[in-house]
């Protein structure tokens, strides 16, 4: 375990996925609004250790194998007492391709974006309850509703963590609330040329990068919000009508 802390915190808001973009920026932000926010991240990059100097507990895990599953779980088992959110942002976007099997696209997707997911939540059911309301955010994405050509086993795993949204939300009321976040083009990565970004800014409605502020007002909504569960946002500027 890799924290900037040793002594057990009472309550903390987990984010998976949270060493670099969003999920770097929706930690950063947390912390500054006063959570205590554990995040975990696959491999050491800039971030983490930007995180590690905001006072942000971090912890190396690697989900695609069961036992990475389960040692995360024991180390934030031990590093928090309750869970305030629970925020699945761990993610990888594997295309199909010639050069890999379509068994190993398929549960590559199938294990990052669902079944790390749906063990967590089951994991820290308890520990979300026990101060109330606990909530959990799966980080989905607009292209359940369009599939994809060509990330068909990505747009099928984000659709089973969409869906698991509304198994949760049943199980887990009154004391968890469940929703769902689906983003579109929040943000575009450095080496992305000015022809790619227009292109792309084009195929919503509203036209714009919006940047990793719109996750953190989102996250902010379901935190604050008492009457919001089994629910999906979309976050797209209105892609979905574009197309």
């Amino acid at each position: 375990m890799t924290s900037t802390s040793k002594q057990k915190i009472e309550q903390a808001v987990v984010i998976t996925g949270g060493g670099q973009r969003v999920g770097l920026a929706l930690a950063l932000a947390l912390k500054q609004q006063g959570y205590e926010v554990i995040v975990s991240y696959r491999s050491d990059k800039p971030g983490v250790q930007q995180l590690k100097q905001a006072g942000v507990i971090t912890l190396q895990a690697d989900f695609s194998e069961q036992a990475g599953i389960e040692q995360f779980i024991n180390e934030l088992d031990a590093c928090c007492s309750s869970v305030r959110a629970l925020i699945h942002n761990a993610s990888d976007w594997l295309p199909e391709s010639k050069a890999s099997s379509p068994a190993v696209a398929m549960a590559q997707m199938m294990q990052i974006h669902a079944m790390v997911p749906y063990q967590l939540n089951l994991a820290f059911a308890e520990k979300l309850k026990l101060k109330g309301p606990g909530d959990i955010i799966h980080m989905s994405d607009y292209v359940v509703k369009t599939g994809s050509q060509k990330h068909i086993a990505y747009a099928a795993s984000k659709a089973a963590l969409q869906n698991m949204t509304l198994s949760f939300a049943s199980l887990l009321a009154p004391q968890i609330k469940v929703n769902t976040i689906a983003p579109g083009l929040i943000m575009f990565n450095q080496h992305d040329d000015e022809a790619y970004r227009q292109k792309a800014k084009a195929k919503s409605l509203l036209q714009i990068e919006p940047g990793a502020e719109v996750i953190i007002e989102t996250v902010n909504y379901i935190l604050t919000n008492r009457y919001l569960t089994g629910s999906c946002i979309d976050l797209d500027g209105g892609r979905s009508l574009a197309r």
